[in-house]
């Protein structure tokens, strides 16, 4: 008995050991031609075994790279696309700069204090308004997506003029739209109202007590 432990071990293991033989068969293939052709039929193989790669763009090369790599880049044929190189393959990618920057609020995210930070660059007075009483209602939306008992208006309004450096405002607390309706519409409830309704005091009952 033959135990997968003492077997070659698989390049890719998703393709299975009968793969792997189809192609350690091929490269023990003298003839050139029968090589090839030999190649073309464990492509389509590969390709039957795992449909979801023709959702890929241009599955066809991934096919072939798959093959020269399941090959340990042994297998000599002739391949309708660039041969892939191990040191290619191997190579690692370069690390991605990690973003710094700090967020006053982290609730509101690094693009809402961005776009308020931005708000300098806006001249027209109604442009500003209309900017101010649209980025309090997201602001306070926001803040009841992270916290949903309670959001006092005037805490938004300070907060808005705050991040962005004093460009923009709101005089009137009631400009910005209810509590209650920005929590229908994010499908939330009111954890508010529901303490009260689970830990409320409750009514005395108005039953008459008789003896016996």
């Amino acid at each position: 008995m033959e135990y997968n432990t003492t077997r070659d071990k698989l390049m890719l293991p998703e393709y299975g050991r009968n793969v792997q033989n189809m192609i350690q068969h091929a490269m023990e293939i003298a003839n050139r031609e029968e090589r090839n052709r030999a190649a073309q039929a464990i492509i389509e193989v590969m390709g039957q075994l795992n449909p979801h790669l023709r959702d890929v763009d241009d599955f066809k090369h991934k096919l072939w790279t798959h093959l020269f790599v399941m090959s340990d880049f042994q297998l000599d044929v002739d391949s309708p696309y660039e041969i892939p190189k191990r040191e290619i393959l191997d190579e690692k990618p370069q690390l991605m700069a990690y973003p710094k920057g700090t967020i006053r609020y982290g609730h509101y995210g690094q693009y809402t204090q961005k776009i308020l930070e931005a708000s300098k660059e806006v001249d027209s007075e109604d442009e500003k308004k209309f900017l101010s009483e649209t980025m309090a209602n997201f602001m306070k939306k926001q803040f009841l997506i992270h916290n949903n008992n309670a959001v006092e208006n005037y805490v938004i309004i300070e907060q808005l003029k705050e991040l962005s450096k004093g460009e923009l405002s709101l005089d009137d607390p009631d400009e910005l739209t209810s509590t209650n309706q920005l929590l229908k519409t994010l499908g939330l409830k009111n954890n508010n109202n529901n303490n009260q309704r689970r830990g409320g005091p409750r009514k005395k009952s108005n039953r008459k007590k008789y003896k016996k």
